[in-house]
């Protein structure tokens, strides 16, 4: 069977109001799978037509699947004075879009007898594979229809597939070609048949798509202004920076039997031109080539243009296509700024940038064809130009032009600084400065960000002479030639313009490092300089780790202790780490930490100093904390065992004697008595080789266990005497002893 598709195009004028609306439904029961064989570009043109009564129908007919669209109008030289707007159906999932209104303020021709065939069209609208539409134009004074423009069309775009790469790289299926078998009478569409204006089908006519793509298309826009564009192919100049990559007519599939007139050149490039192409900026950069091709069969098959407008197109990505024919490297004459083209060249950015800017990929595409364009002619992307007009007109800021006058332009101008429109947007517009200070150069935002290899302290980097600069800039790497890095003012390293870092190694001594980034326009720029010292010298513990016993509660397998250091560095100190037996950092002025040591077990207290530089220094100490239970003393006096599991080794004595003692002797450089306290203990003096140091009161609001109340330390280690006398306090004599700890 053969299968069946219906197109229904419905008109209806609003009494006064001059609307009129349309509406296109294309199959969707049964789309089919054809692959992804190549096929080629197709452009339906579907005629618009509106009367006082209600609806006009369209018997069904063929369609096919489309992506772009735009309304077109007879007369290159009528305006529409109205909105045009349209919304589309997707070819995947069948749902409606919203209303979207087609860019009608386009530029008209410049030389209205290029061509018959030439039309007044709309910008096209990509809007990715869709099988449905609906056109509303409402004239811009709310008079009648009158006012619109004679032959109204809706021009729908089938992009195909062109290229070897699209063949592998899209997958999914396109809605073939739909056929239709002879309509009857009775096979007329009913109304649930008609998407857009309801009422009662009358009045068919039917319209057919025009396949045939243009075999001899009229000549583009010109200026009618001199310079005149010549027909001789020049010589190309050479650039002042380098070409940037870009896909050819034959990449992106252009059909060269679209445009087959000769191409015109004009003098010179003075300026270019900043468009964007309207429509989504949701289309995924593989769709690029579709949409570029698109828009080429657009301006050739439905403008009536001899072949694309622009010079040059650049996606969301940064691809840069090929635009109109002729040499990239040559002064073509293009059909994109009315007014103007005769000294210029014009680049499209593809999307809408009305409140979305552009990407930093598409700016710098454009950036570096701007660069290079003008760098044929010696021309400053920053600076400005004396443009001759080539009509006379008013641009979108009220700006009037006399066609033969001279008027100032930036080099990098958007379409609006020349034209009535908004294209290419007001956030593209903003974003014009950053494209010619890219295009210009000197690099912008250069700076270092850091040094591998080197440690900052302060102001200065410290290093062991091996270093790896990096840096960062806002200028995109592609329009940067190279980087330089400077010591001490003088270059010692390169890198391509794309890296962000390159090493060297120092000499010993105070150094100043910085980068300079040399544009592709030749212009340098450096960094501020930083100080960095490389030195090999490693710190010094100018005190090397002890260990001393410190208050705090003992237990048989761990003593409190105070581990203590001193590091000193010849430039600076970066940190101290702790190694074993266990792990700490501490800042360069940290001279002390509060620690717990194994009972009976020699530990060795290993440390490592680091300078910024990355020299270090370790130094290590043994060391072992003993407990002297209170049985290991020489008692005088009368003392009283007690037991409990809250005692150091479960047992301590006690005693309420005046001028009892215990006395222990050892070998050591730090003590601590350790004792039990609470609200009736009583006080101790404390003797240690038979000199009274000290009284120590045990009284305590809440009942303690194992507590170091008194401890001392010696410069090194020797033979010492530890004695605690009862002092015998009144109403509370009571002395409790534990112990003696000492660092062995």
């Amino acid at each position: 069977m053969k299968r069946r598709a219906w197109i229904t195009i419905g008109a209806v004028v609003l009494g006064g109001g001059g609307v009129v609306t349309y509406a296109v439904a294309s199959p969707s029961q049964d789309p089919g799978a054809a692959g992804r064989a190549k096929r080629p570009v197709k452009v339906y043109d579907l005629a618009l037509k509106g009367t006082t009564s209600a609806k006009r129908e369209l018997p069904r007919t063929q369609t096919r699947q489309f992506s772009m669209l735009g309304v077109s109008w007879t007369g290159a030289t009528e305006r529409l004075h109205g909105t045009a707007q349209v919304r589309t159906r997707s070819l995947d999932t069948g749902a409606w879009t919203a209303w979207k209104d087609l860019e009608a303020d386009v530029d008209p021709l410049e030389d209205p007898k290029g061509g018959a065939d030439m039309r007044g069209a709309s910008e096209p609208l990509w809007v990715g594979p869709s099988d449905g539409v609906q056109v509303q134009v409402v004239h811009k004074n709310g008079s009648t229809s009158s006012g619109l423009p004679k032959g109204l069309q809706v021009n729908l775009v089938d992009p195909g597939v062109a290229t070897d790469a699209e063949t592998k790289m899209k997958t999914a299926a396109y809605v073939e070609q739909a056929t239709v078998d002879s309509a009857s009478p009775s096979d007329s569409a009913s109304p649930s048949d008609t998407a857009g204006v309801g009422g009662t089908p009358t009045d068919t006519a039917p319209v057919s798509p025009s396949d045939s793509p243009v075999t001899s298309a009229p000549a583009s826009p010109t200026d009618s202004a001199s310079p005149t564009a010549s027909a001789t192919t020049p010589t190309a100049p050479p650039s002042t920076v380098p070409k940037p990559p870009m896909t050819t007519r034959a990449g992106w599939g252009a059909d060269e039997s679209l445009s087959p007139d000769p191409s015109e050149y004009n003098a010179d490039v003075k300026a270019v031109f900043v468009h964007h192409s309207d429509g989504t900026n949701d289309y995924s950069c593989a769709d690029s080539a579709s949409i570029v091709r698109g828009i080429y069969a657009y301006h050739t098959q439905t403008n009536g243009w001899n072949d694309i407008g622009y010079n040059f197109l650049v996606d969301k990505c940064g691809t840069i296509f090929e635009g109109r024919k002729g040499g990239v490297d040559l002064p073509v004459l293009g059909a994109h700024t009315y007014g103007w083209n005769r000294e210029a060249a014009g680049i499209a950015v593809l999307g809408d940038y009305t409140t979305t800017g552009a990407t930093n990929a598409a700016l710098t595409s454009v950036a570096r064809i701007a660069a290079w364009k003008l760098g044929q002619y010696n021309a400053d992307p920053a600076s400005t130009v004396k443009l001759t007009a080539g009509a006379t007109q008013t641009n979108y800021f009220g700006t009037s032009f006399t066609a033969g006058s001279q008027y100032t332009f930036n080099r990098v101008s958007a379409h609006r600084d020349g034209y009535n429109t908004q294209c290419p947007g007001n956030s593209l517009y903003t974003q014009l400065p950053t494209i010619r200070a890219w295009a210009s150069g000197p690099v912008q935002g250069l700076k270092v960000t850091s040094l591998s290899g080197a440690g900052l302290s302060g102001a200065t980097y410290y290093t062991k002479g091996a270093i790896t600069a990096k840096w960062s800039t806002t200028t995109p790497g592609s329009l940067i030639s190279k980087f330089e890095l400077l010591v001490d003012g003088k270059a010692v390293a390169s890198a391509s313009g794309t890296a962000t870092s390159v090493g060297t190694t120092l000499p010993l001594g105070t150094h100043t490092v910085a980068v300079r980034a040399v544009h592709q326009s030749g212009k340098a720029t450096t960094s501020d300089a930083v100080n960095v010292v490389a030195e090999t010298t490693a710190p010094t513990f100018t005190t090397a780790p002890n260990v001393s016993l410190r208050s705090g509660t003992v237990n048989t397998t761990a003593v409190p202790v105070t581990l203590g250091w001193k590091a000193t560095d010849n430039t600076a100190l970066k940190s101290v780490n702790l190694l074993t037996p266990t792990t700490g950092t501490f800042g360069p002025t940290t001279t002390s930490s509060s620690r717990t040591a194994a009972s009976g077990t020699a530990s060795t207290w290993s440390m490592r100093a680091d300078d910024y530089a990355g020299n270090t220094r370790t130094s290590s100490a043994a060391f072992t904390p003993v407990i002297l239970q209170e049985t290991s003393a020489t008692k005088s006096g009368t003392w009283t065992a007690r037991s409990s599991s809250s005692y150091l080794g479960g047992k301590s004595y006690s005693s309420g004697s005046k001028g009892a003692s215990l006395t222990w002797t050892f070998t050591g450089r730090s003590a601590s008595w350790v004792v039990s306290r609470a609200s009736t203990s009583g006080q101790a003096y404390v003797y240690v080789d038979g000199v009274k140091v000290s009284t120590v009161d045990l009284k305590s609001t809440s009942t303690l266990y194992r507590q170091a109340v008194w401890t001392k330390t010696w410069s090194s280690s020797a033979k010492h005497t530890v004695k605690i006398v009862v002092v015998g306090t009144t109403g509370r004599p009571t002395v409790t002893t534990d112990g003696l700890v000492y660092i062995k």
